[in-house]
């Protein structure tokens, strides 16, 4: 049992127990201060045992209630796993696609080969007579 509640338990009942003493006086009652404190003090201490017994039970439910959460989110993370993993080597042993079709590589090679004969005829015409006109 832990001793902070039973302290402030006992605290409460000191400080209730004038109070309820001067009640008491007042209306007759017959009954011994000392009793009725002891019984309280007892009946509160049952409360207390049924209010951990309650509280243990709760936090275990609470703790179960974890678990089946997590192992079904586990569960179903695995499942995923599984799924991007055949994800994977599906993608893995498919060819690549090809970067250029067959008329777009055609396209590059014809601007590649008229490339090539105007850098050809440029260098082939003599770029130093063509200044020469220019300055005249």
């Amino acid at each position: 049992m832990r001793k902070g509640p039973l302290c402030l338990m006992l605290v409460t009942l000191s400080i209730m127990a004038p109070a309820h003493g001067d009640e008491s006086t007042e209306g007759g009652s017959s009954t011994p201060l000392s009793l009725s404190a002891g019984s309280q003090i007892t009946e509160l201490q049952q409360r207390l045992k049924a209010s951990e017994q309650q509280r243990e039970e709760l936090s275990k439910q609470l703790q179960n209630a974890d678990n089946t959460r997590e192992s079904a989110q586990l569960a179903r993370l695995r499942q995923e796993n599984q799924r991007l993993k055949l994800q994977l080597k599906e993608a893995q042993a498919s060819p690549l696609p090809r970067l250029l079709t067959e008329q777009q590589q055609w396209f590059v090679t014809g601007a590649g080969v008229a490339l090539l004969a105007l850098l050809c005829g440029i260098f082939a015409s003599g770029a130093s007579r063509k200044r020469r006109q220019w300055l005249n």
